[in-house]
């Protein structure tokens, strides 16, 4: 049989459901040969996802995704097979998960001048261990009835240009993909298609980028086929997974997008090649 490999994949340490346990077990009964964690400013579920990887002979690639500004929007670059140990990395990742924090509380706010109150104490306190987003306060409004659905709440609330939307504090995308390069690692654009402007992915292999995120579950054939060409003509690497975050509608949502495991061995073979 053929292996295979997700390689975006969130945990509880940042907006995922599942614990790093969780995802290896999971993804040890999907089939799965090789799995990237890659939580959103955090590297704090790698040590426990590596153990049990170890222990269910899973191969598991220590990653990250890092938020950037580009001219105002919001852009996601993955770090593959970085050095998750590397002190003043780890203390870079505290500032953003603090700046996390500050911005979850603003929301919070801001939603209760439009009449949604939201324990905030608990949410935080609940999610302590986590790198606190948006996602956790849509989840919480739609718990709470003020809309029909998760999707509901970043759409009336506190998507990006609505009411209740705080800005983050971001990186340039060049001190990102220096920083993933700092720490031995691969940068690559997470989920060009959902950014709607394939310009941002030129002005970032300008910047340094290392490979695409060609496949994804929201890429349609006829995407991934033109990020797979902008990638082949750049002479850049080429990755995908499902961006899974845990449940969805009861269903397990890891998996659903699945590369074949040439991918991965491209990327050990970039990796090796840069520091020979």
């Amino acid at each position: 049989m053929n292996k295979e490999a997700d390689l975006h994949l969130h945990t509880i340490y940042s907006d995922g459901t599942l614990t790093p346990s969780e995802l290896i077990k999971a993804a040890k009964e999907m089939g799965l040969s090789c799995i990237a964690v890659t939580d959103h400013d955090s590297v704090d579920g790698i040590e426990e996802a590596a153990a049990e990887a170890d222990r269910l002979k899973v191969e598991m690639i220590p990653g990250v995704e890092l938020s950037v500004d580009y001219k105002g929007r919001e852009v996601h670059v993955l770090g593959y097979f970085i050095d998750y140990k590397e002190g003043w990395f780890l203390d870079m990742l505290a500032e953003l998960r603090e700046s996390r924090k500050r911005r979850f509380f603003e929301i919070v706010d801001k939603l209760k001048e439009h009449d949604v109150v939201l324990d905030e104490v608990r949410i935080a306190r609940e999610n302590e261990n986590s790198a606190l987003g948006r996602l956790h306060i849509a989840k919480e409004i739609y718990r709470e009835g003020y809309t029909g659905s998760v999707k509901e709440a970043f759409v009336r609330y506190i998507g990006e240009g609505k009411p209740c939307y705080v800005k983050k504090d971001y990186l340039a995308p060049a001190d990102a993909v220096s920083i993933i390069k700092k720490i031995g690692g691969i940068s690559v654009i997470a989920h060009p298609h959902l950014l709607g402007d394939e310009g941002i992915v030129f002005d970032l292999i300008k910047e340094g980028i290392e490979g695409i995120e060609v496949y994804h579950f929201e890429h349609p054939k006829s995407v991934e086929e033109k990020y797979l060409a902008i990638a082949l003509e750049n002479g850049l690497l080429v990755t995908g997974g499902s961006d899974c975050h845990g449940q969805g509608k009861g269903e397990l949502l890891l998996g659903r997008k699945r590369i074949p495991y040439d991918l991965v061995q491209g990327l050990k073979d970039f990796k090796n090649a840069r520091e020979s």
